[in-house]
């Protein structure tokens, strides 16, 4: 009260210094009022890992829609093809702007990124004290700028270039901004990629309870991996002498993650451990998104409402014969089951392939003849053969592997070939097929079966590795697209499947169908250039 009798008392004697003019009002605050505590700061950067775990709006929007069923690994399943047509469109190559997944998937991203924004803004001003230490500060800002990488990673590698905020949009006139380049948005990953390495502590550094947050290892293993994606992205545009230093960038990257991760990660001595709920956050795992046991359910309210995953649910037999039922969606392919080896554990620790007697209605479990069923986050017992019961009938708490370890050897592999490394390659190589096969005598070194003792066969051994050592997690389209082979592979896949797969497959257009559309809505607000061939 005292304030507006100053102010008044000045206003009558019109005095010539103006400055209470310009004084907030009240009623008005300033972002920098709420950045005053430690548990203010870890509370917004703990909400910038947040839309990370979205899957609903208006409809599902999971990130192995892409990954798996736009791949030659899944088809799209559910009752019947008319079940999510979206999602058909993903299936088969018939994508247009206005499609819902790819809204929704877009804008998620996005509101990871004004959050993080956000935190990159606020937190670096603030006052530290004993509490909020310049250590925790560090810390803080290492977690939002790996966050901020991470979600431009997922756009760039889906739409190619994109608009690019890296503050905080607190007016109209700033929101509408154009697409950057590929290359500025790479650039901008990198930056924020390195700056979260020199900040971020190892995983063994956290408590049990922020088991999750990212790491050292997590920002290492995402420098290879984004240095080694923007390698081949330069290659298939004719930029061989940049593409060579990015591979040698991507090397290098790895070789400091063998190096300093030594004692922090470890291969599960069992493959199908890291799908178990006792296995998450596990010795394998580099960076997972973090889902929990809850009651309640996003359908019809929309994003943030739980905390489980969809995805349990989703992939789920829509059958009796596991027990609970559900959605049957991301059926493995006839194409993936086939490409495993002779003896290989991995293939039947990732596809199920359940008996005539287990298919209690086969117009809803068959999917254009496929009745295979994705094991991976099923959380299926493997006593019982059934599947664990949900708290909540829609929604289950195991997390999302992004990054573990096998991933990392292969891609140091790859990385390690393209650099004329023979040795380390077929290192890192064996090393995921040696925990393959455990201590049976299958899955021979290489060079095996029709691969020769030369780079280019060794090139193909180990992408025939990451298909199938990581099927079913998401991986597959975009390795595809990256290598520039997906044109190739998926003709090739299309004309193996059968009649009744193919007829509802469009072809595949190079040019095209590498990248998704950027969402009509969005193009259309922002006045944002459309992706060749869509409109």
């Amino acid at each position: 009260m005292k304030r507006y009798i100053l102010i008044a008392a000045a206003a009558l004697t019109l005095v010539s210094c103006n400055k209470w003019l310009t004084e907030d009002g009240p009623m008005v605050n300033r972002v920098s009022d709420f950045f005053t505590s430690a548990e203010t700061a870890t509370q917004v950067v703990t909400a910038v890992y947040t839309p990370m775990m979205w899957e609903y709006q208006n409809g599902y929007f999971p990130e192995w829609y892409f990954g798996d069923i736009a791949s030659d690994d899944a088809l799209k399943g559910g009752q019947n093809v008319a079940d999510g047509p979206d999602l058909y469109d993903i299936d088969n190559f018939k994508v247009v702007s206005n499609n819902g997944i790819i809204l929704q998937f877009y804008r998620a991203q996005y509101q990871g990124i004004a959050r993080a924004n956000l935190a990159l803004e606020q937190v670096p001003a603030m006052a530290t004290d004993e509490v909020f230490t310049p250590a925790l500060q560090a810390r803080l800002v290492g977690e939002a700028s790996f966050l901020r990488a991470f979600y431009y990673f997922r756009l760039v590698r889906l739409f190619g270039g994109v608009p690019m905020p890296t503050s905080p949009v607190y007016s109209s006139a700033d929101w509408i901004q154009p697409r950057a380049s590929v290359e500025d948005v790479y650039t901008q990953i990198f930056a924020d990629l390195t700056a979260a390495e020199a900040s971020l502590p190892l995983k063994s550094a956290y408590p049990a309870a922020d088991l999750g947050r990212a790491t050292k290892g997590a920002a290492q293993a995402m420098l290879l991996k984004t240095h080694l994606y923007y390698a081949q992205w330069l290659e298939r545009n004719g930029k061989a002498a940049e593409a060579a230093a990015e591979y040698t960038a991507a090397l290098t990257w790895g070789n400091k993650f063998l190096t300093d991760q030594a004692a922090e990660y470890t291969l599960c001595p069992n493959f199908y451990d890291n799908f178990t709920l006792e296995g998450e956050n596990g010795p394998e795992s580099v960076f997972e998104i973090q889902y929990m046991v809850d009651g309640m359910s996003d359908y019809g309210e929309g994003n943030g409402f739980s905390r489980g995953t969809f995805t349990v649910k989703l992939i789920r037999s829509r059958g009796g014969a596991f027990g609970e039922s559900g959605w049957g969606f991301n059926h493995p392919t006839q194409n993936l089951y086939d490409e495993f080896e002779a003896g290989d554990p991995r293939r039947d620790e990732t596809i199920y392939a359940p008996s005539d007697a287990q298919i209690t209605n086969a117009a809803e479990e068959l999917y254009l003849g496929n009745k295979y069923l994705s094991r991976k986050r099923a959380i299926l017992d493997r006593t019982t053969m059934s599947y664990v019961h949900l708290d909540h009938d829609s929604r289950g708490p195991i997390n999302n592997i992004q990054i573990r370890l096998a991933d990392v050897y292969l891609m140091i592999a790859e990385a390690a070939v393209e650099c004329n490394n023979a040795l380390l390659a077929k290192t890192y190589l064996e090393m995921v097929r040696a925990r393959a096969r455990g201590g049976a005598a299958i899955l021979p070194a290489f060079p095996y079966g029709s691969y020769s003792d030369n780079l280019a066969d060794l090139r193909d051994a180990i992408r025939h590795e990451r298909r199938v050592e990581l099927a079913m997690e998401g991986h597959r389209w975009f390795d595809l697209c990256r290598w520039g082979t997906v044109k190739q592979v998926m003709d090739a896949y299309k004309a193996s499947e059968s009649a009744d797969i193919r007829a509802e497959m469009a072809d595949f257009t190079a040019g095209k169908h590498e990248l998704m559309p950027i969402p009509q809505e969005e193009a259309k607000l922002g006045s944002l250039e459309q992706n060749p061939n869509y409109s």
